[in-house]
């Protein structure tokens, strides 16, 4: 059992510490008011090989493995959390699900847009009345002849007005029927196909989200993803994937924090020396300290499980609850550290402890996190 980063790990790590510092850093702010989407920034990502980490170098990938993954959502989502989300809903969601379910025809034709960023990826499984309830969709695809129909809404979608191609999960059997759901790939483009409402958000306000509309949208046969019926038990493999990246969000805002409240509470003084030297501080950034490193081995634990092709859906689970709400947890405390400059918008840690939030929600509540570690523990 090796706990050290490797080399490689460690190099790609600060690939995207520098982009992130150079790239993002000096425009969060600017984004998060306006909640501009940078796709400029998404752009230049494509380059580094940072929106396709897993993608193999045969369809324009980086080849890289869960490891470097983990570690590069971490490193930008230390800066911002926004960018952070957008980069592992691209990397895990769509492209995640194409790679892993699309047939050597889609990946060829796919993939190599999707790693370079030539195209940007969305993901559509959540809508208005089906949360945590995704069995119940009201969106469906009825097939006539060779093509497919789709009719419906998705909502709280990553890129749905922006994102160049979807993957969608639509209902093709009756309502909470057994293997009643297909998923398909839909380009930007083609009539009845079109973005909604964009939401305004109370943290993440950088990353595109949106409803995504389908009014009679016909789409060939050719574009469904794997077998009729598969759409739920493919969603839910790759979410299983997507919970290690969102884990690694949560733990790049945590760390973003934590940095922020260490020299901070090393700058502060207050009754002649630095805030940091009273125990009230210290031991708040003893607690932060540990959660962030308990909430590194479980993701780690994940990622050498997928790397090995072992099941993790527990393990995976385990490391986006702890991660999401250790994440609350710290940037909380950050804001507390820093008392009333942390309620400011000139110092960073506002943005971290609005950010922080969307990740006990997003890809899975904390409470759906809990159900499936109950359910693994069960058997």
């Amino acid at each position: 059992m090796n706990f050290s980063q490797s080399e490689l790990t460690s190099q790609v790590a600060a690939s995207a510490r520098e982009f992130a510092n150079q790239h993002i850093k000096p425009y969060l702010m600017k984004w998060d008011e306006s909640q501009e989407f940078p796709m400029q920034v998404f752009k230049e990502m494509g380059k580094m090989g940072f929106m396709g980490v897993l993608v193999p170098e045969e369809y324009s990938g980086a080849g890289l493995g869960y490891f470097e993954y983990s570690a590069v959502i971490q490193e930008v989502a230390k800066v911002c959390g926004s960018v952070g989300l957008s980069l592992a809903a691209h990397n895990s969601l769509c492209t995640g699900h194409i790679l892993s379910f699309g047939n050597e025809v889609q990946k060829k034709k796919y993939l190599n847009k999707l790693a370079t960023c030539e195209w940007l990826g969305a993901w559509g499984l959540t809508e208005p009345n089906t949360g945590s309830d995704a069995g119940n969709m009201k969106t469906t695809a009825i097939k006539q002849g060779d093509k497919w129909v789709l009719n419906g809404t998705k909502n709280f979608i990553t890129h749905g007005i922006s994102g160049d191609i979807a993957v969608v999960i639509c209902r093709t059997g009756e309502p909470r029927a057994k293997d009643n759901s297909t998923a398909f790939i839909i380009e930007r483009g083609i009539a009845g196909f079109s973005g909604g409402k964009k939401e305004d958000k109370l943290g993440m306000r950088a990353s595109e989200t949106t409803e995504m509309i389908f009014d009679n949208c016909i789409i060939s046969d050719a574009n469904r993803l794997g077998e009729v019926g598969a759409g739920f038990k493919q969603a839910m493999k790759v979410l299983d994937g997507g919970r290690i990246s969102i884990a690694a969000l949560a733990l790049g805002i945590a760390k973003g924090a934590y940095e922020a409240a260490i020299k901070y509470s090393k700058e502060r003084q207050q009754f002649d020396k630095p805030i940091a030297q009273y125990q009230a501080i210290s031991f708040k950034l003893a607690d932060m300290a540990t959660k962030i490193e308990c909430a590194e081995l479980l993701i780690n634990q994940a990622c050498n499980l997928k790397m090995k092709s072992l099941p993790m859906t527990k393990e995976a689970a385990m490391a986006k609850y702890y991660a999401s709400e250790i994440s609350v947890e710290v940037s909380t405390d950050a804001v507390q550290i820093f008392g009333g400059y942390g309620y400011i918008k000139d110092f960073p840690v506002e943005k971290f402890y609005r950010d922080s939030k969307l990740c006990t929600i997003g890809e899975g509540t904390s409470e759906v996190q809990k159900m499936v570690i109950s359910r693994e523990i069960m058997h």
